[in-house]
């Protein structure tokens, strides 16, 4: 009589598949994991003390909005923008299918990378804070509300970018988009300045983007009176969460 094999369903399966995979994420990125966390904590620094340096005296709302807005730059560049990258080398090097071979539920490789997105993404959302209410002497008042905020645009950004890269087959094609949002969501979406700054058509745009959202969401929960109500910014933030996830199911399951 032979025995059973182990049942590949359930949550402890899931749980142990997840670990399995975050492990394989962390060794795999080993040494890129470093060198990644040390450009995110100088870059999300050096911004900050850049935009000083460069006008000198800043008034204090525009610090605000610099110091809060590199905050949401360091958390969504991991997941937004090396994610796909990293995924379009995989394609280069033809070890994406194998990947997508293992035997373990999809969403443990997708909860992986997020998780290690964090891990890479965290410390430079820290330290920017950090240098942001030494330099500036900012206003800050952390609210319970910082927690959920981090999360869902961390998330959020992790699974478009997710999305993308499974979507658009083409790796150049996939490296060129980064490369291009990189430049939307630094120069046109009011991240680091209020939005009121952007012509009317851009502003309307942005509305229904997620970047501006994710910055209204983070400063609400460290700054008081600098935005309004953030119920809005929170429930397009999670349709459009929501929607790069079921896409990729979708793209995924095809796989299958």
């Amino acid at each position: 009589m032979i025995a059973a094999g182990p049942l590949r369903s359930g949550a402890p399966y899931w749980w142990h598949s997840y670990r399995m995979m975050t492990r394989w994420e962390l060794t795999n990125l080993r040494l890129l994991i470093p060198v990644t966390v040390t450009v995110q904590v100088l870059s999300g620094a050096g911004f900050v003390l850049g935009v000083g340096m460069f006008f000198g005296q800043v008034p204090p709302t525009a610090a605000v909005f610099v110091s809060t807005g590199v905050l949401v730059i360091t958390l969504i560049l991991v997941g937004l923008i090396m994610g796909p990258q990293l995924i379009a080398q995989q394609r280069f090097d033809k070890t994406y299918d194998f990947m997508w071979s293992l035997p373990v539920p999809r969403t443990t490789a997708a909860a992986a990378w997020v998780t290690v997105s964090a891990a890479m993404a965290l410390p430079g959302m820290a330290v920017a804070l950090g240098v942001g209410m030494w330099r500036y002497d900012l206003p800050i008042s952390i609210s319970p509300l910082i927690v959920p905020a981090v999360l869902l645009v961390l998330v959020t950004g992790t699974m478009i970018g997710y999305a993308l890269a499974h979507t658009i087959g083409n790796p150049i094609v996939m490296q060129l988009i980064t490369q291009v949002t990189v430049f939307v969501v630094l120069g046109f979406s009011p991240i680091n300045f209020p939005r009121d700054q952007l012509p009317g058509w851009l502003a309307a745009a942005n509305d229904w983007l997620p970047f501006h959202h994710m910055a209204v969401v983070v400063r609400g929960a460290l700054t008081e009176g600098i935005v309004g109500p953030t119920g809005r910014s929170y429930l397009i933030l999670g349709v459009w969460c929501a929607g790069a996830t079921a896409l990729t199911a979708a793209v995924l399951s095809r796989r299958g």
